[in-house]
């Protein structure tokens, strides 16, 4: 007789874990089937991408550029102050050394009681003429010690104003840093896109970088506006001297410029000192919202934070350092939203 034996099973952990797995595999294969290849960004997508990391550069740029400049005068405060100190400390040294000379003397001749010095010198006239210049050296140390304390007050005030200056210091350079990094970072982003472009791609808008430098300069229209003054007459035409000069963040001439690196080197030429950022630049000066009102060598600022500037040019025109990857050069003001000039 045959022996009929059930068929052995398999572990229930075994199934669930088969189960498991090939429900997983299912998925997988639907959401591959399902999954839009990823796409690449044309030309265009990519050059309006960049254009806006350059601006947000721009904005990074003009914020270190500020953290820089008060990291200069810090540390040139701080040096004065140091150098009081150290002066303040020898003067101190003095006085003390002053007072510790007219203490010593004062206690020679205090030796013995005034009246029996007096009986026993064989020269009373002699004797009391020093009495009288042992008096007048009592006074003067009183002098001494209130010039003592004086300056003892005065040194530890320098102290504390320097060590809260080297606390600013210490945070405007980490600042100063954030922003460096803020800077570099946004400008590899904007290259890692244009790395993605072909190399066909990438020719076309070098060349068309190319045109929009060199078309600036020989065939821009500046009309006949009259300069604001002799100095923004001289300052216009330093900077039209820079024409064709890279943009690098935070260079101030004379090989490269950013925005306000070009204008306070401009003025500067004009002999003019003006501040250093955009925004700080925007607050000298005579403010003019109406364009027809500006004349060559204004100072003219756009976006809403102010992190642009470059100078009138006339008919429409602003003379600037753009942005990473142009040069110094003529740019219509309507490409870029205008806020206000400034007449220095």
């Amino acid at each position: 007789m045959a022996s009929h034996r059930r068929p052995k099973q398999q572990s229930r952990a075994r199934v669930t874990v088969l189960t498991t797995a090939a429900a997983a595999a299912v998925v997988l294969s639907a959401n591959a089937a399902n999954a839009a290849p990823s796409e690449k960004l044309s030309k265009d997508q990519v050059k309006s991408k960049v254009d806006k990391l350059y601006e947000q550069a721009e904005q990074a740029t003009e914020k270190y550029n500020g953290a820089k400049e008060k990291q200069q005068k810090l540390q040139k405060e701080i040096s004065t102050i140091q150098d009081n100190v150290a002066r303040g400390q020898q003067e101190l040294n003095k006085l003390r050394d002053g007072l510790g000379s007219m203490a010593t003397a004062q206690y020679r001749s205090g030796g013995i009681d005034p009246s029996v010095q007096l009986f026993l010198s064989s020269d009373p006239d002699d004797y009391l003429d020093k009495a009288s210049t042992l008096d007048q050296l009592s006074s003067q140390q009183v002098d001494a010690l209130k010039k003592i304390q004086d300056k003892q007050r005065e040194l530890a005030q320098e102290r504390s104003e320097a060590t809260e200056k080297l606390k600013d210091l210490a945070a405007t350079r980490t600042e100063l840093g954030n922003k460096k990094k803020e800077v570099q970072g946004k400008l590899a982003e904007a290259q890692k896109l244009l790395n993605t472009l072909t190399a066909k791609e990438k020719a076309e808008l070098a060349a068309k970088q190319q045109r929009a430098d060199r078309s600036s300069s020989e065939r821009v229209d500046l009309g006949d506006a009259p300069p604001a003054s002799g100095r923004a007459s001289a300052a216009f035409a330093a900077a039209q001297a820079q024409i064709g000069k890279p943009y690098v963040y935070g260079a101030t001439g004379p090989s490269s410029f950013d925005c306000s690196g070009l204008t306070s080197y401009a003025y500067a030429q004009a002999g003019v000192s003006i501040p250093r950022t955009s925004e700080a630049q925007a607050g000298i000066g005579t403010r003019i919202y109406n364009q027809s009102d500006l004349k060559v060598g204004d100072l003219v600022f756009f976006y809403g934070d102010i992190h642009h500037v470059g100078l009138y040019a006339g008919n429409g025109q602003v003379l600037h350092a753009p942005h990473t990857g142009a040069v110094v050069r003529y740019e219509a003001m309507s490409d870029m939203p205008f806020q206000f000039g400034v007449r220095v």
